[in-house]
């Protein structure tokens, strides 16, 4: 094997060792993080779904942005940051625009 072969083995190489130490490293995927139901967070026709008192009957159907009936899922823990609640409430989040 030629010194130029070697040396291209030796490059391959490390950089295999690096890509499989950082693939240990990465965080969860999006999908592997937990999620959960946060209401008043939906622009209108982006919610995930609506509470009982809602005035339709799910997934998409809002009409109105940022409404304490409809809920979408977002990842645990950042619910209140964006301005919802984890039950449904009247009125419409504090992030609305």
């Amino acid at each position: 094997m030629s010194n130029t072969s070697k040396s291209t083995l030796s490059v391959a190489a490390a950089l295999a060792g690096a890509v499989a130490m950082v693939s240990f490293a990465a965080p969860a995927s999006a999908d592997q993080v937990k999620q959960v139901k946060c209401f008043g967070v939906a622009a209108a026709g982006e919610n995930g779904c609506a509470s009982a008192a809602a005035n339709h009957s799910c997934a998409g159907h809002s009409t109105v942005g940022y409404n304490g009936q409809d809920w979408k899922l977002v990842p645990a823990g950042t619910c209140a940051g964006l301005g919802g609640k984890d039950q449904p409430f009247d009125g419409k989040g504090t992030m609305a625009h």
